[in-house]
């Protein structure tokens, strides 16, 4: 493997890692049709959607760690949310990963083009006014955003990505959690997601370790630069930004489908 495709590769994770600082998702709503698509578009190897999902798992393990870190002085980490969330997302996603290897290439870009959609639909639901809200003060229905998880770990897992481009509209609307503190605890419960999607991928033989090396170190460096970047940006540009890029994400993945 020559250096350009260390480049690229090592862009790609960047590039996903620094919008999942920024926007409390594992990164993978970017990642993965990045890495699906630019390679082949400049004439290198294309990675298959099996691959893909791998790569996407180790390195969204790797990326939300860091986007954690940096916000575990911020006070916007809610502890509650994270225990009942990320329980059920871990069981989730190892039961989604596990079942990934008897999916076709085909279907697993199925799985990720239903989850983009829902994502897009959710984001562009118009939200209650709740980022005036104490943070000492947010209250959420426990058995709702449990049984949410769940379902939300088992797609993620399928597609190796940790579900934070799920979990943020989930979090917004149905759940009526404040974007700041949406952002910091949907990248824990991704973080704990992640171990579920990556032991998957590890045990079913789906992971390219040498590309999958190259976006663990841009992720550790690119991640808590979003983070910070996220603390400073409003709320609304930050909804909007996601919104964007989840539905652009799902609108290609459709194309190519269909």
């Amino acid at each position: 493997m020559d250096l350009s495709f260390i480049i690229v590769i090592f862009l790609i994770g960047f590039i996903g890692s620094f919008v999942s600082g920024m926007l409390g998702i594992g990164g993978s709503i970017i990642k993965y049709p990045l890495l699906l698509y630019v390679p082949p578009l400049l004439g290198m190897a294309a990675f298959t959607a099996h691959e893909v999902s791998g790569i996407s798992a180790v390195q969204v393990f790797f990326a939300s760690i860091a986007g954690v870190w940096a916000y575990r002085k911020s006070g916007y980490l809610n502890k509650s949310l994270i225990i009942y969330m990320g329980g059920s997302i871990l069981l989730g996603s190892l039961v989604g990963s596990y079942g990934s290897q008897f999916l076709s290439e085909n279907g697993v870009n199925i799985v990720y083009g239903v989850l983009a959609l829902i994502a897009a639909v959710m984001m562009f639901v118009p939200k209650k006014k709740i980022d005036d809200i104490p943070m000492d003060q947010v209250t959420f229905n426990k058995p709702v955003a449990a049984i949410l998880a769940f379902i939300v770990g088992i797609g993620s897992g399928i597609v190796g990505a940790a579900g934070g481009f799920l979990l943020v509209p989930i979090m917004l609307v149905v759940l009526s959690i404040p974007t700041r503190m949406t952002i910091a605890t949907s990248l824990a419960i991704t973080f704990i997601s992640s171990i579920g999607a990556t032991i998957g991928k590890l045990t079913t033989g789906q992971v390219d370790y040498f590309p999958a090396a190259i976006m663990i170190v841009a992720s550790l460096l690119a991640a808590p630069l979003g983070a910070k970047m996220g603390g400073k940006v409003n709320t609304k540009v930050l909804q909007s930004i996601l919104a964007v890029l989840i539905l652009a994400t799902a609108v290609k993945i459709w194309i190519d489908i269909l």
